[in-house]
């Protein structure tokens, strides 16, 4: 009796220690979905597509991560109540994928022919990927930091994303088009979890996405490119 006795504290001892150990490894990072859907996306009418660029094809390249920072996989921290800071990573997809995949269904929103690959470049001239494409998007990140302050009674959320945007004309190899966009997003909320990081950093990316591409200038020359013989 007193053996069983025994074995049965020896083994709640045990139990407690490995819970202590997994909650402290559950807890030694987070990893949010990142990632834009463009199916709520309300397009501009002057870049929605029309009859002219019917068929002419758009690639998008993978973005260049150009963060000043060690570990470019690092996409954020969550600052615990005792201080401690965790690290945020992205779960699925590196973030100069998700980009390029967020632009990719934007556009496609837009009614426009979007390749499905999702092509790689250096963001020179002289290496413009040579592919049958009228057009090239691409760019670099210069920002993205998803920050969580957890306190009592809400826990602060803060997304700042800044990226550089280039737009190629493929027929002629030739850059014809930059621009920078910054997005912040922020939020107050009671409640604490993986899943709001992601919410908010996600946000944060498509309103950046969308800010590309709400100048005017920028949807004229896509479709005068588009509708060149």
């Amino acid at each position: 009796m007193k053996m069983n006795k025994w074995c049965y504290l020896a083994g709640l001892v045990l139990m407690v220690c490995v819970c202590s150990i997994l909650g402290c490894v559950a807890n030694s990072l987070y990893s949010v979905n990142l990632r834009y859907d463009a199916a709520n996306a309300v397009i501009p009418s002057y870049l929605t597509a029309d009859q002219k660029v019917q068929g002419k094809t758009i690639s998008v390249a993978e973005f260049t991560d150009t963060r000043q920072m060690e570990d470019r996989l690092v996409i954020g921290r969550v600052v615990e109540r005792d201080g401690m800071k965790i690290l945020v990573l992205p779960k699925y997809a590196k973030p100069t994928q998700a980009l390029a995949k967020g632009i990719k269904e934007y556009l496609g929103k837009a009614g426009y022919k979007v390749n499905a690959k999702i092509e790689k470049w250096d963001l020179k001239e002289e290496n413009l990927p040579k592919i049958n494409s009228r057009i090239l998007v691409g760019g670099n990140i210069e920002e993205m930091e998803i920050t969580c302050r957890r306190g009592f009674p809400t826990n602060s959320y803060k997304t700042t994303i800044k990226l550089n945007i280039i737009l190629a004309d493929l027929a002629n190899n030739k850059i014809i088009y930059k621009r920078t966009v910054e997005s912040v997003s922020s939020q107050e909320h009671v409640s604490f979890s993986e899943e709001r990081l992601g919410d908010q950093a996600s946000i944060a990316l498509g309103d950046s996405i969308e800010k590309v591409f709400e100048e005017k200038a920028l949807a004229q020359k896509i479709k005068e490119i588009l509708a060149a013989q």
